[in-house]
């Protein structure tokens, strides 16, 4: 395992070990830090005699509903996670939404006029462009540039290798492969970027001896998705190259890569509701409840880290005298009295295991 490291001016350096880390917050020499991701890393008060880095990479396995992300230098792994992506939660609310317009220009026209003076509403502009990216998968793909965003501050990142799909039949109607392009442009402002196809992977996953759980693809470990990441960051230091000889004529591996084990967590974006000024079924009396948003009435917002007596969660409700505090898979711990809850750190869009 390896700390990161940054100067005073928070330029990423080379990671160091645990016992160096904690020698130099001891000693004064830095001070302990924490990125969006739950990272801890130190950062140096003097500037360092030397500032030299390796090669370090990131490789990103993309899906539809679940990512996975590795980090890897010639000697050790350095990070892995498994990505919970919003697709499904974005589509469904995106058809919900529909509903809800279509509801309320129906309630709006008064069909005892006849067609031609009915109060139709016309276009105000044409928003029929072409190229658009989907909501849902361009969430995905937000969620992964964050994710590559917040590495690349602690990190000296080198590279980035993005796993192309291809889909059989036709391109458009694959989620994956649609938000591919996209991706690639929005990857180039990190670092430079390479592509390698899937049965690619398979071989480099296969030549390190990482093992793949094929079934049950949502289980938030290492082996599901992560593996993939790790395999497709090794590839910046192994490759499968022709050779020849008098005799002979083949392939085979050159180069090293060591894949040690590191720190694993489980990402996600907290589903909270946007608020809605307008409900699907009108209230009675022409007056709304109040749904959705991140304003609670006690200080908190929606996604904050407290602190509470059932333990540490994220705040996901309120009512008048009570605050709900969820944990990490948005299980509600319980409706705890608002004095008793304390704020650890605002809500930054994630939620980390």
């Amino acid at each position: 395992m390896r700390i990161p490291v940054v100067n005073s001016q928070h330029k990423p350096l080379m990671p160091t070990k645990p016992s160096r880390a904690r020698k130099w917050i001891r000693d004064g020499k830095a001070i302990l830090q924490f990125n969006d991701l739950g990272q801890f890393y130190v950062q140096l008060i003097d500037e360092p005699r030397g500032a030299e880095t390796q090669p370090i990479v990131i490789g990103i396995d993309p899906g539809k509903l679940y990512s996975g992300v590795g980090v890897q230098s010639a000697k050790i792994t350095l990070f892995t996670a498994h990505l919970v992506l919003p697709f499904q939660k974005v589509k469904d609310r995106m058809e919900q939404r529909h509903m809800m317009r279509r509801g309320r220009r129906g309630r709006r026209i008064n069909r005892k006029v006849v067609f031609s003076k009915r109060a139709h509403r016309q276009k105000r502009f044409d928003n029929r462009r072409g190229s658009k990216l989907p909501p849902s998968i361009r969430a995905n793909r937000q969620l992964e540039l964050r994710v590559v965003s917040e590495l690349c501050k602690i990190l000296p990142i080198t590279g980035i290798v993005y796993e192309l799909v291809e889909a059989k039949g036709s391109r458009s109607f694959s989620p994956v492969m649609v938000g591919q392009k996209w991706m690639l442009t929005q990857l180039v402002a990190f670092a430079p970027v390479k592509t390698c196809k899937g049965w690619e992977t398979s071989n480099l996953r296969n030549q390190l001896g990482l093992q793949k759980q094929k079934h049950r693809k949502g289980d938030p470990i290492p082996a599901t998705h992560a593996v993939d990441g790790v395999a497709l960051a090794c590839s910046e230091f192994i490759q499968y190259e022709p050779f020849h000889t008098t005799k002979s004529d083949g392939h085979q591996w050159t180069g090293s890569v060591s894949v040690t084990t590191s720190l694993f967590i489980v990402i996600r974006r907290p589903p909270i509701s946007r608020r809605q000024l307008h409900l699907m079924v009108p209230a009675k009396g022409g007056i709304r409840r109040k749904y959705g948003g991140t304003i609670t009435r006690h200080g908190l917002r929606k996604g904050d880290l407290a602190n509470s007596p059932k333990g540490v969660g994220y705040v996901s409700g309120d009512t008048e005298k009570q605050i709900s505090v969820s944990d990490a898979n948005w299980k509600r711990l319980g409706q705890i009295t608002a004095s008793k809850v304390q704020l650890i750190r605002r809500s930054n869009g994630l939620i980390v295991a």
